[in-house]
């Protein structure tokens, strides 16, 4: 059960840093919750985080560079990198749609702002929506549903994220201005990847 809820906690973090602007709640979870500082060195040893007002560090720092990394200069969707065209599919065509409403997992758009739902950032949520459900499957002691869940997150690994999300990832991370999108494209880049084999292991 500890490792079900860290992965979901991990793909829970990520998916809020990658989908939108931090807010000063995130800020400060970000600052000093010290199980997070340790996925995030650099950011952790930044003397800004340590010594400017959350406002500052906001305005100054962090939300140019999500903005930089993820409207102005790249791409965060999975359709931009896979469609010969480079466009980004808005419509009921998109390739997660299905996937997304077999395991009741609805993008609102208002709230996350993103125009397709292939975004990185909701493909974080879905894989935590995955683990949320394994973990509720394996409280309940059901075996069979524990299983296909995980089957369905390397599928979607597999199938989604990895064609993908790693180009972004290593050009956000050379991209990166500040140290906390720096560390949060290796660290998502390396818990893929490593989740990845995990589960290739189980299933």
């Amino acid at each position: 059960m500890d490792e079900i809820i860290a992965r979901s906690n991990i793909y829970a973090l990520l998916s809020r840093i990658l989908l939108q602007e931090l807010d000063d709640d995130v800020l400060e979870t970000l600052k000093n919750d010290p199980t997070v500082l340790e996925f995030f060195p650099h950011w952790e040893s930044w003397e800004q985080r340590k010594n400017l007002p959350n406002k500052e560090i906001l305005e100054e720092y962090l939300n140019p560079d999500f903005t930089n990394l993820s409207i102005l200069h790249l791409v965060p969707y999975e359709t931009f990198y896979t469609r010969s065209d480079q466009m980004i599919e808005t419509g009921g065509a998109n390739p997660v749609t299905d996937i997304y409403s077999a395991y009741d997992f609805l993008v609102d758009y208002e709230v996350a702002r993103v125009v397709s739902s292939d975004h990185i950032g909701i493909e974080f949520e879905f894989m935590h929506h995955l683990c949320e459900a394994q973990k509720k499957a394996l409280s309940e002691n059901d075996t069979e549903a524990v299983l296909e869940l995980k089957k369905e997150q390397h599928r979607f690994l597999n199938i989604h994220l990895l064609r993908w999300a790693p180009m972004y990832l290593i050009n956000m991370k050379y991209e990166a201005r500040t140290p906390l999108y720096y560390d949060a494209a290796e660290t998502a880049l390396e818990f893929i990847l490593s989740d990845n084999e995990t589960l290739s292991a189980e299933v």
